[in-house]
């Protein structure tokens, strides 16, 4: 059989061990120590001074935490984007909140400023005010910032902004992950950059930044006993998992301009056929294109391509199936014109790691072009 070629693999740049050996040598195996505060330095100073990270064990942690942060509580409704991972949404029900999910529009596949308007005033004509909006910059590409804060502002709903596929990617010049109340980045394996597992939340000013430590290591109180006032979690990253992070911050320009080459290398491949491959709608987006995903004339037309790429042993997948129509989800509101739904039934997602050689491209192309003929037959 011949080798998988992973649809994101991990990428590692060679300087991740100088900070794991460092922290053995100084004994820091610990959810604290230098490898965390560096690495949440190196991710401030990326995303801009006037923000405060915190790193944690985990996106969906983060999100969780956030919500807490924001008083979401048992009976609240939080607004979230339907087309994601599942991940952004199962922390409102963690909290005992209700989720209200929001459509796609078709430029971005991102939250519809339309929908959500729809779903905020039909919310206010209820009496209900929602605790929070988290809205998803999907596959690395920003979603339509100023139009969703505009809605965001006129109803006074705060913003969570799962940045977990997007560490790199801007909008107007401004990075993702700074546009919310909160944002959320993913250290995952599959991501630009990994922790192997983690995550980080990045806050408006420290205050935030210190509740929010506080609350992932156990909130335990000031004393010189162990006291606590309130529910903590585990959710501080280790100073092992930090220094891979580290290294990998060296690097993230390089993955970025790796996986934005791999966006193009498809563009090319589907150049003379009707296939669409995502791309940034104007010059005020910028992708990392953390996946590359392409449009499909059909279901049919999709599964054909996913299957030839499964035979050559190439991993592919559909896009996210959105979250309105998951079993665990499906009793929930939804407010949308399917968008989300027809991108999930005609897009797939292609092979788009930093670290695919040559003759990795030279099968994919091989296998898509071979598809693409056969249309033509």
């Amino acid at each position: 059989m011949k080798p998988r070629i992973w649809l994101s693999s991990p990428h590692m740049g060679g300087r991740e061990l100088d900070y794991i050996h460092e922290a053995f040598h100084q004994n820091w195996v610990a959810p604290l120590g230098p490898n965390v505060t560096r690495f949440e330095e190196m991710l401030e100073e990326r995303l801009g001074a006037t923000h405060h990270v915190a790193a944690l064990a985990s996106g969906t942690s983060a999100l969780h935490l956030a919500l807490i942060l924001l008083g979401v509580q048992s009976g609240d409704y939080v607004i979230c984007q339907s087309m994601t991972f599942s991940a952004s949404a199962n922390p409102i029900l963690y909290q005992g909140a209700i989720p209200v999910f929001v459509d796609s529009e078709k430029e971005t596949w991102n939250m519809c400023p339309q929908a959500l308007e729809e779903a905020l005033s039909t919310l206010t004509q209820q009496g209900i005010r929602p605790k929070a909006i988290i809205a998803v910059h999907l596959y690395g590409m920003p979603f339509k910032a100023d139009e969703i804060q505009r809605v965001a502002n006129k109803y006074h709903v705060p913003i969570v902004e799962d940045s977990a596929e997007a560490l790199g990617s801007n909008y107007k010049n401004q990075a993702c992950g700074t546009f919310g109340e909160f944002g959320v980045l993913s250290f995952n394996g599959n991501k630009i950059i990994t922790t192997s597992s983690g995550g980080a939340l990045v806050c408006i000013d420290d205050e935030a930044k210190k509740r929010a430590i506080f609350l992932a290591t156990q909130a335990r109180d000031n004393a010189p006993h162990y006291q606590h006032s309130q529910i903590g979690y585990n959710y501080r990253l280790s100073n092992i998992s930090a220094g891979i992070g580290c290294g990998q911050m060296e690097i993230l320009d390089s993955h970025i301009q790796k996986r934005r080459e791999m966006n193009n290398f498809y563009r090319s491949v589907f150049s003379n056929s009707d296939i669409y491959v995502h791309a940034e709608p104007n010059e005020d987006y910028f992708s990392n294109h953390w996946l590359s995903c392409i449009l499909t004339n059909s279901f049919e037309e999709r599964e054909m391509i996913r299957q030839a790429l499964l035979e050559e042993n190439i991993e592919s997948r559909p896009l996210w199936k959105p979250m309105h129509l998951q079993p665990v989800f499906e009793q929930y509101q939804y407010f949308g014109n399917q968008v989300s739904e027809h991108l999930f039934d005609v897009g797939l997602c292609l092979p788009s790691g930093s670290n695919l050689s040559d003759e990795d491209r030279e099968r994919i192309a091989t296998t898509l072009k071979s598809v693409l003929a056969k249309k033509h037959v």
